[in-house]
């Protein structure tokens, strides 16, 4: 009977994933700051009437943001900015309520155990914590300094990808039982599991770098490839002091990282998809091998093709979808290696 817990669990990560392309295009459309107030509850539902835009706009108007940036928007203009955080934040009540309704029926029909209970709660209680950080991201872009904390914004995107990866891996220890290879293939299978996970941390990380190039909008900045303006280390890397500041708020620093770490990928993935055809593998995991090749493939033609176009918005969007897919082969592939 685990396995309508295994759909369930995975319809939750479909649901993660558009979250966090929403998130990504609020993110682009500078629209996260749209909404001044935080109301778990009576927050939704949309502006019913004129009167409620109008209300709306208002306070809008008192937010930096508008006096700052985009001083003498129109309501008209206000709701298109408007309704990108609002579905993302519907998107996450709904979440909430799919995960947390079928996780009280299936505790009431018996169907989990105590050790899948304790994972789910965490799970649960991660997803209550990604709803307070969501505030508390955009509660640092409504100050003198209208913009969100880059920060702020890098932990909310990396704890989206935490809850999205813990729902994957329990839903496919629900479905499979993870055998990858053939008898006598165990020090070899060893270390291409250890080389997966490196792999599997790696992207992780450059998941966070993306937030930060996202949250300092360094994708706007060094728009060639495969020099940044000429070069491949730029000279304005280290012109902050003190230096370590440069990793976070130096868009030369934060945009070459991302690439080092693209780079780093580029060479290693193929390396390890050369190693595991050496390895006697199941059907499965070969095929959990190659989707990762390709899936790094298609992402990094993403992530070129959004930095020499300036950031397009269908791109941009693409390219973070791109990740979390990218994230997903390599949870695969780890899960068909254990």
């Amino acid at each position: 009977m685990q396995k309508p817990i295994a759909i369930w669990l995975f319809i939750c990560c479909s649901m993660v994933f558009i979250m966090v392309v929403v998130g990504g295009v609020t993110r682009l459309t500078e629209s996260g700051l749209s909404i001044v107030e935080w109301q778990p509850v009576t927050g939704t539902l949309p502006p019913l009437s004129q009167g409620a835009w109008d209300e709306l706009h208002q306070k809008y108007q008192e937010t930096p943001q508008y006096q700052k940036i985009n001083k003498g928007m129109s309501v008209d203009e206000f709701k298109g900015i408007f309704w990108w955080e609002y579905i993302h934040r519907v998107l996450g009540r709904l979440i909430g309520l799919v995960f947390f309704v079928p996780f009280v029926y299936f505790l009431v029909r018996r169907q989990i155990d105590k050790p899948l209970g304790i994972k789910l709660a965490g799970i649960f209680m991660l997803g209550g914590l990604q709803g307070f950080m969501g505030w508390y991201m955009v509660m640092s872009g409504l100050v003198d300094d209208p913009h969100v904390s880059q920060y702020r914004l890098t932990a909310h995107l990396g704890l989206a990808f935490v809850i999205y990866a813990a729902m994957f891996w329990v839903a496919t220890g629900l479905l499979y039982d993870g055998r990858a290879a053939q008898p006598n293939n165990g020090e070899v299978l060893q270390g291409l599991r250890r080389f997966s996970i490196a792999l599997s941390s790696l992207i992780f990380i450059m998941v966070l770098s993306g937030g930060l190039v996202a949250g300092i909008r360094a994708g706007l900045a060094y728009n060639t490839f495969p020099l940044m303006n000429g070069h491949f280390i730029p000279p304005e890397i280290f012109l902050l002091e003190p230096w370590y500041r440069n990793f976070f708020d130096n868009m030369a620093t934060v945009q070459f990282d991302h690439r080092l770490i693209a780079w780093i990928l580029a060479i290693l993935v193929p390396v390890f998809w050369f190693k595991a055809r050496k390895c006697r593998l199941s059907n499965s995991a070969r095929l959990a091998c190659n989707l990762l090749l390709i899936a790094l493939v298609i992402q990094i033609s993403l992530g070129i093709a959004t930095l020499l176009l300036v950031v397009p918005l269908p791109l941009a969007a693409a390219h973070q979808g791109g990740a979390m897919v990218l994230f997903t082969a390599a949870l695969w592939v780890n899960h068909k290696l254990r």
